[in-house]
């Protein structure tokens, strides 16, 4: 199941990407991004009635709840990042979303990958170490979109738009680091 959550949240990384390289596709990736967030909630649901129902785990009860909280928490935040894209009915997108977009789904994979070596907590460890690497490549692109909306004499409205879809995909990008540190402590308690 953590591997389903996992490869949901590769794909709504991936069709965010997409959507910020296509803002004119938004309808269309917002429907599949969607479509797999309720996927995710019936995963994470799914998850904890086995944890209520389970005499024994293979992990923590606490750490099995964390880590799928955590992955649905992404999730999420990336279906609230198309849905603001349609309430602000995006049609163009500057290059610092496709950046942080690119980054997210950079992450996805990292998470992914992860995910998928639990059983082999020093190839996690690895993995976890590159996701940290890229929630601060988030940040430096993240400060430098932000800068740039402030220069010159910017159209109010833009500003909000894109600063609220900025601060959604940068708070995905940290939910990931989130992700990350539960991933570490399951790896070194069980390591």
């Amino acid at each position: 199941m953590f591997n389903d959550l996992a490869r949901l949240l590769c794909e709504c990384a991936d069709l965010v990407a997409q959507l910020f390289a296509e803002p004119g596709r938004l309808t269309e990736l917002a429907a599949e991004v969607k479509k797999r967030e309720h996927e995710a909630d019936e995963i994470t649901h799914d998850v904890i009635v086995r944890i209520d129902r389970s005499f024994i785990t293979p992990l923590d009860r606490e750490d099995i709840h964390l880590l799928t909280s955590r992955l649905d928490d992404v999730i999420d935040l990336l279906d609230g990042t198309v849905r603001r894209a349609q309430m602000f009915h995006l049609t163009a997108a500057p290059v610092h979303a496709a950046r942080l977009a690119d980054v997210l789904k950079r992450a996805a994979s990292q998470i992914e990958t992860a995910v998928r070596n639990m059983k082999k907590p020093k190839m996690m460890l690895d993995h976890t170490r590159a996701l940290k690497a890229l929630e601060e490549e988030g940040d430096a692109i993240y400060a430098e979109a932000v800068g740039e909306l402030f220069s010159g004499h910017p159209d109010p409205l833009e500003v909000i738009k894109w600063m609220e879809l900025y601060d959604k995909l940068e708070d995905a990008i940290d939910q990931c680091d989130n992700v990350s540190n539960v991933l570490e402590s399951i790896a070194l308690k069980n390591g």
